[in-house]
């Protein structure tokens, strides 16, 4: 039987990554994509961010408690989208946003040494 390569490192490497592609595709939406399209890729972004929270927390405290705190802040400014958005509600959109890849960031920098 074949170990898998995988095993030694820690079951949130696995969530970091699909967090970092959920933050990818948040960075890459367009115009054309929309509110609705920027909700829908929120939700996967907070989805993925729960997930590797509650797998990373015990290690990375500070970290994942950034996270937690910025995400919440992105799913709250993006749920007060109204379909025509103002420019000050697309100003801390993207302020969250910024956020939200910043924490990730200093995640992926902490875990770098586990995860790689």
């Amino acid at each position: 039987m074949l170990a898998g390569c995988s095993s030694s490192k820690p079951a949130y490497c696995a969530d970091r990554t699909n967090l970092d592609n959920s933050v990818k595709g948040l960075t890459s939406l367009n115009a054309s994509s929309g509110v609705s399209g920027l909700k829908s890729q929120v939700t996967m972004v907070y989805n993925d961010a729960t997930t590797l929270v509650s797998s990373a927390k015990s290690d990375f405290p500070s970290e994942t408690s950034a996270i937690t705190s910025s995400v919440d802040a992105l799913k709250s400014s993006v749920g007060a989208l109204s379909s025509s958005p103002s420019a000050a509600q697309i100003a801390t959109v993207t302020k969250d946003a910024a956020s939200v890849v910043s924490s990730v960031k200093s995640f992926d920098d902490a875990s770098n040494s586990k995860c790689s």
